[in-house]
């Protein structure tokens, strides 16, 4: 369900479950926006990387027919992420909610280093 972003536009909170189950099945394309000192500290296994602090939309990977979906460490500038690319007119609102931080306390794997 879509719902307001408190940073404009709308949002879909995705669980870890659920973007777990996406990459394992090739339905969705992963964007961590963290920045490259949390990604080299660790980082969720196939995600692609755009830091917010120099997050440009339009350099944005094509999904190639896949879900869009942003991450960070608790799930605010993942919501900041899909604002800005709303706002340029592209169609991407899903985040996972509680980012990375969340999918470890799932149980998910992380790749360190």
């Amino acid at each position: 369900m879509s719902e307001q972003n408190p940073f404009g536009g709308s949002i879909v909170h995705l669980t870890p479950a659920e973007v777990n189950q996406g990459l394992a099945d090739g339905t969705i394309l992963l964007v961590d926006v963290r920045e490259p000192n949390e990604i080299q500290a660790e980082r969720i296994p196939g995600a692609e990387v755009l830091p917010l602090s120099r997050f440009d939309p339009f350099a944005l990977p094509d999904p190639q027919g896949k879900r869009l979906v942003f991450s960070c460490r608790s799930g605010q500038r993942s919501q900041q992420a899909a604002a800005v690319a709303q706002k340029v007119g592209l169609p991407y609102e899903e985040h996972m909610k509680g980012g990375i931080l969340a999918w470890k306390a799932a149980g998910y794997e992380v790749e360190r280093g």
